[in-house]
């Protein structure tokens, strides 16, 4: 079966954000291997502490928490797009694996699907 890793580059408050956690969890939910690698705006989908109900919107947090439990093999946070936007892994509210650059080419290799949303 092929790998699939999809990559969320859009805030939470952007239909994209929700659509990649989607395709994660029914992905995994097929016994697809997949990850899924938060960058650019998309890191902003793991802070802790966000109220989705002051903009009219669900929280993706409980999207976001399902991902190991079915079996979402990697959740990766681009350490660049943290750093860009003054945020730390410790402000993620999942145990994230942070990665830069050179490791993020590595990953693309590594996979043999990608989705970007």
């Amino acid at each position: 079966m092929k790998s699939l890793l999809i990559i969320s580059r859009h805030p939470p408050a952007r239909q994209p954000a929700r659509e990649a956690l989607d395709v994660a969890l029914a992905a995994a939910a097929f016994g697809v291997p997949c990850g899924i690698l938060f960058m650019d705006d998309g890191v902003f989908q793991l802070m802790k502490g966000q109220d989705a109900a002051q903009i009219g919107q669900k929280s993706l947090a409980a999207n976001l928490q399902a991902l190991p439990l079915f079996g979402v093999e990697d959740i990766l946070v681009c350490q660049h797009s943290l750093g860009e936007r003054g945020l730390q892994a410790s402000q993620c509210l999942l145990d994230a694996q942070v990665v830069n650059n050179a490791e993020i080419a590595t990953l693309l290799e590594h996979y043999d699907q990608i989705v970007t949303l």
